[in-house]
């Protein structure tokens, strides 16, 4: 599956001291994990601080799949809202849905403050803005909603907005304990930790299938076989090309990075901004002064309009940044597209499937992503190690209807 093209900004920021080189031998470990991407980086660093024997391969070098086209916004909130989630789920689980969130959030920034290479994690408050009259009493109730369940939150109106930034809206959600990070370098960060816990991680190494006994997952790969005792799926979007039922529907995003500004001093503490409509722009800023912006979410397009299209849609997005702060310097310095999912109730698919003995799955889809696969991970670690957890059953992979309270 072709998740990336056009080019993006990420990768132009940091060169791996560490060589991944594809397997060349049938190796054994305790747990393999398929997917060199946020799910898999996270899982094998939690693996390993546990001392279990684990090996990751990706059919591509490491982070060059959607970690290298994720624009590394990270919240607690969701394009789901809470009060949404509580009228689909039932208040128990819309909640604790919030709450695993929050933790991971404060998981996330933990792990960071711990890495050796600095993977840009920095706490960022976020605005989330009415984008037209009709959708202030949305807000206003989500507002309620998360007060209510002990989030913090501000109801922010038109004057306080225009006060603090060089537009106005009808109304905003103004949230803390949000953050922005570096994603292609946290990913590395994240691999350079596990591997000097003895992680061993391949890259170019492609799974072909996998078979399926009492004792374990027996990989074939181009090049070796890897026998563990249980595999994790943490192949991002491409999972759906694995499993037999998929779960979830994919499009197709974008995203560019300006140039750096000289003045972002109107940006207030530079929050992560995004909107109500859907599907919706967001913004935020880099350490070296850039803007990086996305949105424009349609059907994907076809192979040979891709690289054109993501120039195109990246014009257009740069148009949109301009309505917002209208910069003299602003221009385009990286634009790409890559694929986008989500499923069909807006939770994440994390946990067994009755086809796949000895497997578990990380399918963080949605925009908040990284949130996600840290939940997965930790659930996922807790499953091997033994530990009961009764959070995984609000990820079922099977689940039809609502999941049930916890």
């Amino acid at each position: 599956m072709d998740l990336v093209y056009g080019t993006p900004f990420w990768p132009s920021t940091f060169n791996s001291t560490f060589n991944y080189s594809a397997l060349q031998e049938d190796i054994s470990c305790d747990c393999l994990i398929i997917g060199g991407g946020m799910g898999g980086a996270l899982t094998s660093k939690l693996l390993t601080e546990q001392g279990i024997n684990t090996v990751v391969i990706d059919k591509r070098d490491i982070a060059h799949g959607s970690s290298s086209a994720n624009t590394g916004l990270l919240q607690y909130t969701n394009d789901k809202t809470l009060t949404s989630c509580i009228n689909t789920f039932g208040e128990a689980t819309g909640v604790r849905f919030y709450e695993l969130c929050r933790e991971a959030m404060k998981q996330l920034a933990q792990i960071a403050d711990s890495l050796d290479t600095d993977p840009w994690f920095i706490p960022r408050t976020s605005l989330c803005f009415a984008s037209s009259e009709d959708d202030v009493t949305l807000l206003e109730e989500e507002y309620q909603t998360l007060k209510r369940y002990g989030f913090e939150a501000e109801l922010w109106d038109a004057d306080k907005i225009s006060q603090h930034f060089p537009f106005s809206k009808p109304a905003a959600l103004y949230t803390i304990g949000d953050a922005e990070v570096n994603p292609y370098r946290f990913v590395h960060a994240l691999f350079e930790s596990a591997n000097k816990r003895g992680a061993r991680i391949y890259g170019q190494t492609e799974m072909i299938h996998c078979e399926y006994d009492e004792d374990g997952v027996v990989c074939h790969t181009s090049n070796g076989k890897i026998r563990a005792k249980k595999v994790i799926f943490a192949a991002g979007y491409e999972t759906q090309d694995i499993k037999k039922d998929r779960g979830a529907y994919l499009k197709t995003t974008y995203a560019i990075a300006t140039k750096p500004l000289s003045d972002l001093s109107e940006w207030f503490e530079h929050s992560m901004i995004w909107e109500t409509a859907r599907p919706y722009l967001y913004m935020r800023t880099t350490p070296d002064g850039r803007i990086i912006a996305g949105g424009l979410d349609e059907e994907t397009p076809r192979e040979d309009q891709r690289e054109i299209r993501s120039k195109h849609r990246g014009d257009t997005l740069l148009e949109e940044v301009r309505s917002y702060f209208p910069l003299d310097d602003l221009e385009v310095d990286y634009a790409w597209g890559a694929v986008f999912g989500n499923t069909n109730d807006g939770l994440p698919l994390i946990g067994t499937h009755p086809d796949y003995p000895h497997s578990y799955f990380v399918e963080g889809y949605g925009g908040n992503g990284t949130v996600y696969s840290m939940i997965a991970a930790s659930l996922i670690v807790d499953a091997i190690t033994g530990k009961p957890n009764p959070d995984m059953d609000l990820f079922s992979l099977t689940r039809t209807s609502k999941p049930s309270p916890v």
